[in-house]
Formats: structure tokens, sequence, C-alpha cells
């Protein structure tokens, strides 16, 4: 996005320096005149890699790591909020992937087809032993998602009994009404969950800062 650039700089960001602290030199990096000057072209900071990819499974693409352009994205996200129509469907995938694999998932990235009805599966065993599927919807705006859409991630949530939730996200918004039907409200939230726009903005914003808050706690 050519010519637009909001804030007071990198400060202003604490999940910026929450990546630099990843690996030492991403701090040079994020310091840089360079990078505020990439962060004025929107459209090739949005065509970089998000995810380090790992080993294969019969699932999918495992995600090894977060790569320095996601937080680089939650940024221009966050001073530009209609980026959000910019990115593609693929890359909201990983974006969410990369998400969840920052707050310590295992995180698998489904095929581009044939993926169940689930684009993002993500695991943890800290709490127990918890599974998500994730459906990512990139959606123009008036582009809502349909009850027809959230039944199919129900009709997953019943094939699949060893999933603990099911999660249905979106650039957009979705149908009105469709948490008061019945075969959906009965899921809600302890099942299944639905993440608008605004939602999903501020979940990544959240997830972002936690790297920082868990080093400062940890003293680093």
């Amino acid at each position: 996005m050519p010519g637009r650039f909001f804030g007071q700089g990198p400060s202003r960001f604490p999940y910026v320096h929450a990546a630099a602290q990843m690996r030492p030199q991403m701090a040079a990096i994020l310091s840089s005149p360079q990078r505020n000057e990439a962060l004025l072209d929107g459209p090739s900071i949005l065509l970089q890699a998000v995810i380090i990819p790992g080993n294969k499974t019969t699932e999918g693409q495992l995600v090894e790591a977060v790569a320095l352009p996601w937080f680089e994205i939650i940024e221009l996200l966050g001073r530009s909020p209609e980026t959000i129509y910019e990115i593609d469907w693929r890359k909201w995938e990983e974006i969410i992937a990369a998400a969840y694999k920052q707050q310590g998932f295992d995180v698998t990235l489904t095929p581009r087809s044939d993926d169940k009805g689930r684009d993002v599966i993500a695991t943890s065993k800290r709490l127990g032993s918890v599974r998500f599927f994730e459906q990512v919807k990139a959606y123009r705006p008036g582009h809502v998602v349909t009850a027809e859409e959230v039944r199919a991630m129900v009709g997953v949530l019943t094939l699949e009994p060893n999933v603990s939730k099911g999660l249905v996200t979106t650039t957009s918004g979705f149908a009105p009404g469709i948490q008061q039907d019945p075969e959906i409200a009965r899921l809600m939230p302890y099942r299944l969950e639905l993440k608008g726009r605004e939602a999903l903005l501020e979940w990544l914003a959240t997830v972002a800062t936690q790297r920082e808050s868990r080093d400062e706690r940890s003293g680093r």
C-alpha cells in the first residue's frame, strides 16, 4: 500500500520488539530505515513468507517457526486495517497458522485442496490435550459467511471425535442471525467459535505481544 505510513514508528508496536528478541540480528533489521521504507510498500511485504515450513505429514505441512515478515504484516494491519482485504486466502491461512505457532501450538497447514474442512490444525498438550480445527474465509467487505458454511464446520466436528474445538474465522463478518441457528448455537462457545474481522485483528495483535511479555517475565 504505497504512500501510507501511520503512527510514530516501531516503538509504538511492542510486538515488533518481540520479533527482535527472537534472533539478535532482527533488532538491527527492525530498526533500520530500509525496514520503515519497506512498510510503505505493503504489497511487497504481503508476498513474503510468514512461516518456516517443517516436515510433511499425512495431514499437511508442519510449521517449524514464525518468519519475521509475520510480525511486519501484523504491524501493517495495526497501522492500516484495510490491508486485511489485500491478503489472499492462502496467505491468510499461513498468517493464522503462524499465530498459533507463536502461541506455542504444534501447527499443521493443510493442503490447498482436499483439506477436509480444515485449513489449520493446532495441537497443544500443555494443559491436557487440545486440538483445534480452523477454517479461514478470506472475504471482501459485504461477503459474509453463511450459515451453510458454518454448518460445514459443524459436520467436521461431528465426524472428527479427536477435535476439541472448531473455529471459523473471516476477514468479513457472518450472516445475520447465524448465532441463533439451533444447530450452531448448541455448540457455542465451547465446541465452536466464530471469529469476525475485528476479533481477528485483535487476536493477532494480542498474540504478537505475548512473546515480549513472556521474555520480560523470564528476565530476557
